[in-house]
């Protein structure tokens, strides 16, 4: 029988965390009552550095729960994707699948029935996708499509409306774990593992309780993040811009010398400054751009550990470390 842990990432979930814990052990214990999965499979919390009661909670739910409930803490907060990476590489070595949930229950708990069922087929890798967006403010919705076209046209590949509610067997955690960059964007990594996959449909809900952790400014850095990944389209964009404008330049330069020859010179000075704006600004933007890519290989190539595991608890047998980036340091069982 094999053995399921499903990873929450958790920053400042008090509010929520025991109601997600209570939701995701019924599931739990329906999937082990119809002998689709282990009766030793978990839930494991990975406290991203929470300035709330996050992890007391969660050392209280194991308590009460030591065999179902398993937690992780971070030293510090590392950000979402960081932390959903330490929960995957820490639970791969202790279970034969995993499913990934954020803990605020707007993704349907009830599908994760049919990730399992799926798993059985033969998928490695199942995507929760969602069926629409009616839920979302016209401005979310709007900005979410615009996100995945432009993911598109700038040759990244993912999933539409899939987020990171997924199912992934031990094998692709294997892969992914191979994956050591730091600039983390998983909706775009997770499809470059292969493998059979399939997608499980759902309506979103309303989040249980809490406010987003998600605000404009981290769904802009994530997006940004995702395409400066995954593809050097912004470059190449820029680069057919600069011949543009220079081809735009001989013609103004053949203009000036025929108006200049017939005697029709004409004071430019507005033309003149707008034009120094404009290709002062391409310039700084140019400049930027590729900075932003220097930057990245920057800070990949000091290598430094993308997290470190201050401590976890578990029920079951812990791994000795977590796949090459940080260490257990600590372990109950």
């Amino acid at each position: 029988m094999d053995r399921l842990a499903i990873v929450v990432p958790c920053y400042n979930e008090e509010e929520v965390l025991c109601l997600a814990s209570q939701a995701l052990r019924g599931v739990l214990d329906d999937l082990v009552g119809k002998g689709k999965i282990a009766a030793d499979s978990f839930i494991l919390f990975v406290n991203d550095g929470s300035r709330d009661r996050t992890w007391e909670l969660i050392e209280a739910e194991h308590a009460a729960h030591p065999v179902q409930v398993a937690g992780v803490k971070l030293a510090g907060n590392v950000g979402h994707q960081f932390a959903l990476t330490a929960g995957l590489n820490t639970a791969k070595d202790m279970c034969d699948v995993t499913i990934s949930i954020d803990a605020d229950l707007q993704d349907d708990v009830a599908v994760i029935e049919e990730m399992v069922d799926k798993f059985h087929e033969g998928s490695d890798i199942v995507y929760g996708v969602r069926r629409e967006r009616k839920t979302d403010t016209f401005f979310k919705r709007t900005t979410a499509q615009a996100f995945y076209r432009l993911m598109s046209l700038m040759g990244v590949k993912t999933v539409y409306n899939h987020a990171d509610f997924r199912l992934m067997s031990q094998r692709a955690v294997e892969e992914f774990s191979k994956y050591k960059e730091t600039n983390l964007f998983l909706r775009g990594m997770v499809p470059l593992i292969g493998y059979q996959t399939d997608c499980v449909y759902y309506d979103r809900k309303e989040r249980a309780a809490g406010e987003s952790k998600y605000p404009l400014k981290k769904m802009l850095a994530l997006a940004f993040n995702g395409i400066s990944s995954f593809s050097i389209k912004p470059i190449s964009l820029i680069l057919g811009l600069g011949l543009f404008i220079i081809f735009v330049s001989f013609v103004a330069l053949v203009y000036a010398l025929i108006s200049y020859f017939t005697g029709r010179v004409v004071a430019g000075w507005t033309s003149l400054i707008l034009s120094i704006w404009f290709l002062g600004g391409l310039q700084l933007l140019a400049i930027g751009m590729v900075g932003q890519y220097i930057g990245k290989i920057y800070i990949e190539v000091k290598h430094r550990p993308r997290y470190n595991i201050e401590k976890v608890i578990a029920g079951g047998v812990l791994p000795e470390k977590s796949a090459g980036v940080g260490k257990a340091q600590d372990g109950k069982a």
